[in-house]
Formats: C-alpha cells, structure tokens, sequence
C-alpha cells in the first residue's frame, strides 16, 4: 500500500481553572451597537448553555502562555509515541493569536510557538524544521493533513503536530459569545510507515471559502460602551458560522469518506471540532442524511460540556481524552475507522479519514 501516515502517540493539556456557567451571571453583556441587552444575564446564560451545551471551560493559569501548554502536550504525546525527539523532520505548531500575556492586548508570534516549543523540548536537530500554521479552528487537523503530504512526498518520516490557544485571552467580556471559548492544548506524533497492514490516514480533504463567508469569525472592537476602538477581540457571526457550518462541512466528510472507500457503516466514531453542541449534532445528522441512513447511536464523543471550545486544541484533546479510557462510553479498537472533521476562520473546513 505504500506510505500510510499514522498516529503512534497523543497528548493533552487540560487547564486547572475551571470556569462555570455561573460566573458569567454576573457580567454586563452588550450588543454590537453597545447597548446593554434587555435579557438579564442569568436568563443568557441559560439560553446559553441549552444551545451550545457548554456548562463549564477552561482557563490557562497567569504565568502559562500558548507555547507552555502546547509544550506540556506535545511531551506526553512524544512518551506515549516513544519516538526520539531528534528523529522528527517536522514539528508543526497550530494556532491563531500566538503568545498573549495574560491582562495584555499584544500577541507575540516571533519567534514562533514552533521555535519556541522546539526549544523547550531540548530538539537540537537542525534539521527538525519547526514552523506555526494558522488555518482557524480546523489548524491542528490541516497540520495532520501537511504532514501526510510530506511522508508521502518522500520529504519527511516523523511529525509532531500540536495545537495550541488561550482565547480567554482574546475575548471581549462583554460579549455573550465569549462564554464559548477556552484554553487547552493537543498533540499527536505521526510516523510514516511501510506495509502498515491498511492503518493510518485513509484520505484527506481541506477547502476555503473566503468570499462573503471570510468575516463570519474577525476582529473587532468591545461591545463595552466607551471602549478602545483599536483595541481588538475575538468576533463571530454565529448564525453565518452555524448555517455555513451545516450546509459545508456534512458535504466535505462526506467527499472525503467516499475518496477513502469506506462504507459509511465502517466509521466508528467522528472526531468533530467542539464548537457548539448542537451544530455538531445538526452536523453529524445531516452527513448521515447525505447516505440516506440514520446516525448510529454514541458515534460522536464529545468534550464541550465540560472543556469549552479551545479551537485547534479541541479534536487532538478529545482523541487523547478517548484514546486514554477518558470517556469511558467511547471505545476504540484496531482497525477501527474514525473520521476527523472541523469548521473555522477562514472559513475553512477539512476532514481525514483514519484507520487505527
């Protein structure tokens, strides 16, 4: 069969701060045109949670930027692997607002996470080409996607893909959507390998749309009256996001799964980006409507509830969660096929079809 890319080790990072539903009660959330919204707080919150599923999120601690967590990650994936730090050709770093400080508005990018996260890991081999990929929330998974390009171009043999962000950071509070985002990280070493009994990725398949749909996630300026105007936070266009969401991304798994060969029916489980609990769910039915079956009971495990959306860090954390006894509900086996699939800035979308 050639060159197959596989997962030999995963790891996470889950922030300690636990941040509930409960403490955004309190808060003073605005609309665009900085007016206070009529609803109270409490009521938003619990509308909140009912659409998106989140109860509870994460928080990196002060002193912890990107590159600590996304450190912390990728050294449990690489013990779980067993590989040699020195072998890997490339160490690949997703992520969208680099290192920012903690009560701090400047993001540091230079040098890059990869730089600095290959530094931490003691990597001296120059060779072990580190660099940042910033693609949305679909960022660790387009790395997984690099990767099996270059060991099937011959180019590399070994990766480390991590994803890595503290949007807590980046999120103005005085937006209802800022209850979505978290903090985490996830990583995961590949390898090429040789004769590997059908294992390993499967197919692949990424797409961008960048004509109206390029602004549903930007920058923009607080909701807080009387705010900075140059001063920038995290926006989202979540009903653009939703309904792009569930018209894109069910057709790309689907052209995916369908360029690996796999019967529908093989697919174990679906490894989907946490963004909102019931849009991944609207999601994952609409891909089952596409092969005119229903969706199998307990084929999407999900984090959400409980770690918020982290963005890239979201499906590499919850393939470890699962992969580690984590989730006990959620089993995988060899030869099992699971599908990874996510939506984000750019807006971009991408899916890979695995077998373990």
């Amino acid at each position: 069969m050639g060159i197959q890319t596989v997962i030999s080790g995963t790891g996470s990072y889950i922030p300690e701060q636990v941040v509930s539903n409960n403490d955004f009660t309190q808060h003073n959330f605005y609309a665009e045109d900085q007016h206070p919204l009529a609803t109270p707080p409490t009521e938003i919150v619990a509308k909140f949670s009912k659409i998106t599923g989140i109860l509870e999120r994460r928080y990196a601690s002060d002193e912890l930027t990107a590159s600590h967590i996304g450190t912390e990650a990728a050294r449990k994936a690489i013990a779980a692997s067993g590989v040699d730090p020195e072998t890997f050709d490339q160490l690949i770093v997703a992520h969208n607002f680099g290192n920012v400080l903690k009560h701090s508005v400047q993001t540091a990018i230079v040098p890059s996470l990869a730089t600095i996260i290959k530094s931490e890991l003691g990597i001296k081999n120059p060779s072990c080409v580190a660099y940042d990929l910033i693609f949305g929330c679909p960022g660790w998974l387009q790395g997984m996607i690099h990767a099996d390009a270059f060991f099937k171009a011959g180019i590399a043999k070994k990766a480390l893909i991590i994803g890595t962000e503290t949007l807590s950071r980046v999120v103005d509070i005085y937006d209802r959507d800022s209850m979505i985002f978290s903090d985490g990280a996830g990583a995961a070493v590949l390898e090429a390998r040789e004769n590997s009994g059908g294992k390993g990725v499967l197919s692949a398949l990424a797409q961008t749309y960048a004509t109206e749909e390029a602004d549903y996630i930007n920058m923009g300026a607080s909701n807080c009256p009387g705010s900075d105007p140059h001063v920038r936070f995290l926006k989202m266009k979540g009903r653009k996001v939703y309904e792009f969401a569930i018209t894109h991304v069910p057709a790309a798994m689907k052209a995916c799964i369908d360029k690996s060969g796999v019967d529908i029916k093989e697919v174990k489980k679906i490894f989907i980006h946490q963004a909102n609990e019931k849009m991944d769910e609207a999601i994952i039915a609409r891909l089952y409507q596409l092969y005119g079956v229903p969706a199998p009971e307990n084929v999407m495990p999900m984090c959400i509830g409980w770690l918020g959306n982290s963005s890239v860090a979201t499906i590499p954390t919850l393939y470890d969660l699962v992969l580690k006894g984590s989730l006990p509900e959620h089993q995988l086996n060899e030869g099992d096929v699971v599908v990874f699939a996510s939506v984000g800035a750019g807006m971009n979308v991408n899916a890979v079809c695995y077998r373990l």
